[in-house]
């Protein structure tokens, strides 16, 4: 699939976030804009995901879960959920809760929310491919300020004393978390070197450019007897002009002149 394909992808996943969050009046947009690239690129270009029911799948965990408009997003456009269903997203009753729960939507390969937990997940079904001599590779997407819980740092203990070389940890590094700038709140920095000291093998790219985002899975696939972490500089609210970079909208829903803003934004209406 060529980049162009991707970019239109990539902007439908956009349109969708801002009116799904919109019609919830809830929702985190900032950091779901900001994944939208690396999202678009695993389930259309780089994942064996064809099919949500092959048990020879790869695995993609969205353990930053409250960024679930863009996971719900790229599910749609893939077709393993209704797009209509978009529309239902944090209503009562609705499968598409805030955080995703994988016994009521396809796709989903675990329950998220409470942060920290994806990656232990991932090790764990990582794990059990490799006593089961299958070839299915687990991704993890992780969120900055994330990043600030032990139990990430244990799983990545873990990972790297057990040379789990079929994980691929990514961070969405837009630098901004609910309460502001990563280095104002907690700073984790110097993140490759603590990767790196726990056995890792670390790439660093532009998270929201298809080119370094390729260059950086072809370097992963020569990587063997290391899990992956690929620190990926984004843009919090990428796409919308009012949301870049703003920590503010890491949890808030658009109004409707807002909304009709981001969608001009966006080219419109899908």
């Amino acid at each position: 699939m060529s980049f162009t394909q991707l970019e239109t992808i990539s902007n439908n996943i956009r349109k969708n976030i801002v009116q799904m969050v919109h019609a919830a009046s809830s929702g985190h947009p900032g950091g779901s804009l900001s994944a939208v690239e690396i999202l678009t690129y695993l389930y259309f270009k780089e994942m064996n995901i064809n099919d949500p029911k092959d048990e020879d799948r790869d695995r993609f965990i969205l353990s930053k879960g409250h960024a679930s408009p863009v996971l719900y997003s790229v599910l749609a456009e893939k077709g393993f959920i209704d797009k209509e269903s978009l529309n239902s997203f944090r209503r009562i009753n609705s499968k598409l809760q805030g955080h995703p729960d994988m016994k009521k939507v396809t796709g989903v390969e675990a329950s998220t929310g409470s942060l920290g937990q994806g990656l232990s997940i991932g090790n764990g079904m990582a794990m059990g491919f490799k006593m089961d001599n299958k070839s299915s590779r687990v991704f993890v997407m992780l969120g900055d300020g994330e990043v600030q819980e032990g139990m990430v740092w244990e799983a990545a203990m873990f990972a790297g004393h057990n040379k789990l070389d079929n994980v691929t940890a990514i961070l969405d590094h837009n630098g901004l978390q609910i309460d502001g700038k990563n280095e104002e709140v907690v700073s984790v920095e110097p993140l490759d070197k603590k990767f790196e000291a726990f056995g890792w093998h670390v790439i660093k790219i532009n998270g929201n450019d298809f080119a370094d985002i390729e260059k950086a899975f072809e370097e992963r696939r020569k990587i063997k007897d290391k899990p992956v972490m690929i620190i990926a500089k984004t843009i919090k609210g990428k796409g919308v002009s009012f949301m870049e970079n703003n920590a503010g909208w890491h949890g808030k829903a658009p109004s409707d002149d807002e909304l009709s803003i981001a969608l001009n934004e966006l080219g419109g209406m899908k």
